[in-house]
This record gives structure tokens, C-alpha cells and sequence, in this order.
């Protein structure tokens, strides 16, 4: 059967750590698709059967991940460090690492700074409810960090927000739910334009709170 290629295909396969694509010749690429080829220098690769797939990179060029949660989290946080692993990405996990109870504001804040500092392309924190993290790491200037229960609210929250930190609750979401959310982040990028003015106004509100105590 023949495959369309969209836009969407090639950004999920370039955010899942692919970097070439596997089509059959009678395959189509959309000019969108093409451009996006282009952009993330992919390599097309036909195949004499018309058979489509996709060919994995090594761990070399993965993207990297900042992983965090308290003991609430800890299960699920395990989950979705072998789901990201095995779409090629690299988790680094700062905690916790086992079930004994723990302070959530102190993994929220060691994902936040791999985040600030560039370490890591985006976080995510698991607690409870996903509330308490979120508001942790939101005191972090830099951090747009969100709260997200849905496919909807993460694409929303990448799309229009530009959020780099994802915050899950492992009490509130099953491990499937967990794993469509993380889809559509990775997949999502931020749309900017009108986006980008109500973000500069986030940072400035963030500078003059900074500027304050400074003074203060």
C-alpha cells in the first residue's frame, strides 16, 4: 500500500531520534515533509519491495532527556525511562530511586537546572498529582513548566506555551495515557508568532521580580 509522508511524520521521526527514512518507491513526501527531510538532514532510503520503515540511529546523536520524581513517581518514572530509551532518546534520571519517601521539591529543582543550563533538550517530573513539581520548578526562572493530563493539554502546552518541562501524575494518569502525552509532546513544536509575545512578556514579568530582590 502506498505511504504518504506528511510534516508530522518526519518532525515525530526526527524527535524519536531517527535519522533516516526507509520508503518504498512508489511512496509519497509531502513538499512539507521534503522540506522538513532537508532541514534535519535525514537520509531517504528506497526499497526495491515498496516495504516502508524506519531505520533507528545509535546512542550517539540521541536527544537527552532530564528525568525526576519523588517516591510517589518512582514506578512510573521507571516506565518512562526504558519508553524513551527505546525510541533512542538518552534519559538521564537525577532521582529518586526507590519507593522511601522523599521531598519532591528536590527533583523538580535538579530537573529544572539541566533544563536552564542546556544540558537537556526538556524535563520531565513525576509526583502525585503532577501539581507540586510544576509549581517547583516554575520558581526557576527559565522554566515554563506544565502540568499536562492529556494529549491536548501537551500539545497545547509545547505548541502555544513552549513549555520544557512536562509534569505527570502517577496517581492521576494510567501508563497508556502517560505514553500518548509523551507522544504528542515529542512531536509538538512551538508555533511562535503571537505565541512569542505573550512568552517575552512571562520574561519580563520574571526580570523585574529578579531586578526587585536585587534591590530589595
Amino acid at each position: 500500500m502506498k505511504k504518504v509522508f506528511t510534516e508530522e511524520d518526519i518532525i515525530r521521526l526526527h524527535r524519536e531520534g531517527s535519522n533516516v527514512v526507509i520508503a518504498g518507491k512508489v511512496d509519497i513526501f509531502t513538499p512539507s515533509a521534503l522540506d522538513k527531510v532537508k532541514e534535519f538532514n535525514l537520509t531517504v532510503k528506497l526499497l526495491e519491495n515498496g516495504k516502508s520503515e524506519i531505520a533507528s540511529v545509535g546512542p550517539g546523536i540521541s536527544k537527552i532527556v532530564a528525568i525526576g520524581g519523588d517516591h510517589t513517581g518512582f514506578k512510573i518514572k521507571s516506565m518512562i525511562s526504558k519508553y524513551l530509551t527505546d525510541k533512542a532518546y538518552n534519559v538521564k534520571d537525577v532521582g529518586t530511586f526507590s519507593e522511601q519517601s522523599c521531598d519532591y521539591p528536590d527533583f523538580a529543582y535538579e530537573v529544572a537546572q539541566k533544563v536552564v543550563k542546556k544540558e537537556v533538550e526538556f524535563g520531565i517530573i513525576i509526583d502525585a498529582t503532577g501539581i507540586p513539581s510544576a509549581i517547583t520548578a516554575n520558581k526557576v526562572p527559565g522554566i515554563r513548566a506544565a502540568t499536562c493530563y492529556n494529549e491536548f493539554s501537551a500539545k497545547s502546552a509545547r505548541e502555544h506555551n513552549d513549555a520544557n518541562i512536562l509534569v505527570l501524575g502517577a496517581k492521576t494518569l494510567g501508563e497508556e495515557t502517560i505514553k500518548s502525552i509523551i507522544d504528542k509532546w515529542i512531536v509538538t513544536d512551538f508555533a511562535g508568532e503571537r505565541h512569542q509575545k505573550r512568552l517575552d512578556k512571562i520574561t519580563a514579568i520574571e526580570r523585574r521580580m529578579i531586578l526587585n530582590k536585587s534591590n530589595g
